[in-house]
């Protein structure tokens, strides 16, 4: 394996052995497992459109980019206004609890409450690290309509300063 590929077949039989261990629960159904793999951690379709949107108000900024904070902490926000210190996340309403429609699941809760724990904790930490580094922080939902998240990135980096306009 070279490169950090894993073969589909490597995959499988990994996903199986954690599933014999009890690492994590077997799927229920296989239309539930292909449901889950294809869940994708970056470009999602609310994802895609904000960037398009901004994209075609002349907003220019980097997607999916690593942020390495002190502490050893990592940001990955879905969209990057370096030069304005401006880091906005496209938050999935399951993945990360929407106060509206998260929900924790009751079948496998053994798996999925602490699972969907840690994103929370997660999101709370890269949060603080990013502002106490100088950073504006913006979480949307994928249920928020795109005019209404476009507006919000864009009010925010009408009132971002750039790092050479305050320097």
């Amino acid at each position: 394996m070279s490169g950090g590929f894993v073969s589909a077949s490597n995959r499988a039989q990994a996903r199986e052995r954690a599933h014999a261990d009890g690492v994590y629960p077997a799927p229920l159904t296989p239309g539930r497992s292909r449901n889950m793999q294809a869940n994708r951690r970056a470009n999602t379709k609310p994802e895609v459109a904000l960037r398009s949107a901004l994209h075609r108000l002349g907003y220019r900024f980097r997607k999916d980019h690593l942020l390495r904070l002190d502490g050893g902490i990592r940001a990955r926000p879905d969209i990057v206004f370096t030069a304005r210190k401006v880091a906005v996340f496209v938050d999935g309403c399951f993945w990360h609890v929407c106060p509206e429609h998260g929900r924790y699941p009751t079948t496998n809760d053994w798996y999925w409450t602490p699972k969907l724990r840690r994103n929370l904790e997660r999101d709370q930490l890269v949060n603080g690290a990013l502002v106490e580094h100088g950073w504006q922080v913006l979480r949307i939902w994928e249920h928020q309509t795109i005019e209404e998240s476009t507006e919000l990135v864009a009010a925010v980096l009408k009132s971002a300063v750039t790092s050479h306009e305050s320097a």
